[in-house]
């Protein structure tokens, strides 16, 4: 019965454009039944009840709601994260540039990190797990997504603040050694090749930025130049057609060294770092 309730589920997605069928229907009937996948083909019976709240899920999976609102969480590197309506919910690619923040600040003494945009706290969560000795701090100006943040950075040390990036941590002007951020980057003319999944259920605040998309771009040159020590670095994330124009943000200003844009796993354009001059 396990297998069968599988694969019709999976069908059913696979019909409505879900892009990964199975393993959504295999984590959606996991969840349900309170077990790990690995454990999922071991499960001969569904009960009845569980089999009812399996359909309603895979229903919902089916209008495009994100799986991760279905099941509340997120992973993200070595971390799990609430999450759910009202917040931007983490993408596998991102987990890249909150790895290379953590290579930068790794080697610090007592490194200063800024996550700028931080939605539900990602990568300022990973940061502060993965360099226990790091002082991190992060911003989040969507009220709703600044509550999933409390909660998913709670205990962890990190100071949060509820604010715009634009104006953000004056007081450590001129004294961080990392600023790492997810910025909104669509181009408003966008709108109609966004997937449901984002388009419909995460904040527009965290997904458009203008009509080029680089509006929150400049706000973030402007503002790490600002924040950094000289030699300190910056790292933004960005759209995959995004790799010549978003660097140019920072190489256009003359303040920054070292622009450098860097591949997805996929091979795409996905985020550029560069350092402050000296």
């Amino acid at each position: 019965m396990s297998r069968a309730l599988r694969r019709a589920a999976a069908d059913r997605l696979r019909e409505a454009g879900v892009a990964s069928p199975e393993r959504d229907a295999d984590e959606l009937l996991a969840h349900v039944l309170g077990v790990t996948l690995g454990r999922l083909p071991l499960v001969d019976e569904v009960a009845p009840a569980d089999a009812a709240t399996y359909d309603v899920l895979v229903g919902r999976r089916a209008a495009r709601e994100p799986l991760q609102h279905l099941l509340g969480t997120a992973a993200f590197r070595h971390v799990e994260l609430q999450v759910g309506p009202g917040v931007f919910v983490p993408r596998p690619e991102t987990e890249l540039l909150a790895g290379w923040a953590i290579e930068q600040a790794a080697p610090l003494a007592t490194p200063v990190v800024v996550d700028l945009c931080t939605g539900s706290g990602a990568i300022a969560r990973a940061v502060a797990d993965e360099v226990p000795r790091a002082r991190v701090h992060a911003v989040e100006l969507d009220e709703r997504a600044h509550a999933w943040a409390a909660r998913n950075l709670a205990g962890t040390g990190v100071e949060l603040r509820q604010g715009d990036m634009a104006d953000a941590f004056e007081d450590l002007a001129g004294t961080v050694d990392v600023v790492v951020c997810n910025p909104p980057y669509i181009p408003l003319e966008a709108w109609e090749s966004v997937a449901p999944e984002a388009r419909d259920h995460d904040p527009h605040l965290a997904l458009f930025s203008g009509d080029d998309g680089l509006v929150a771009m400049r706000v973030l040159e402007a503002r790490a130049a600002r924040l950094l020590r000289p030699g300190g670095v910056v790292g933004a994330e960005h759209a995959d057609v995004q790799g010549t124009s978003a660097p140019a943000v920072f190489s256009g200003t003359g303040r920054w060294s070292e622009v450098r844009d860097h591949p997805d796993l996929a091979g795409r354009p996905r985020y550029l770092t560069a350092r402050l001059a000296r």
